[in-house]
């Protein structure tokens, strides 16, 4: 199984960006052909102090192939368009086997 891993920075307005993750980025991710999604929305540690990024997304795929086409996709390639409206500075993209 592969995992993509999207980490979100703080974004100038939270509210902003939670509005539009959750109302329109969302929608068109959860059109993309994908094993399972996680996502994360992160909390001050325990000393209060604030978490490195804002939010973090996890999508697992069967393989890499799967996975290419589901990110070649109308619903992937929607997706991956819509990100520079709501976070201008790009999310960090990872990927690994689980």
């Amino acid at each position: 199984m592969i995992k993509m891993t999207l980490l979100y920075r703080h974004p100038e307005d939270a509210g902003a960006f939670e509005q539009h993750y959750t109302q329109i980025h969302m929608p068109l991710a959860d059109e993309m052909d994908v094993e399972r999604m996680e996502l994360t929305l992160f909390n001050p540690g325990p000393d209060g102090s604030a978490p490195e990024y804002h939010r973090m997304a996890e999508l697992y795929f069967k393989d890499e192939a799967h996975m290419a086409a589901s990110l070649a996709s109308d619903a992937g390639q929607a997706a991956a368009a819509d990100v520079p409206n709501f976070c201008p500075e790009g999310a960090i993209s990872m990927f690994a086997t689980v």
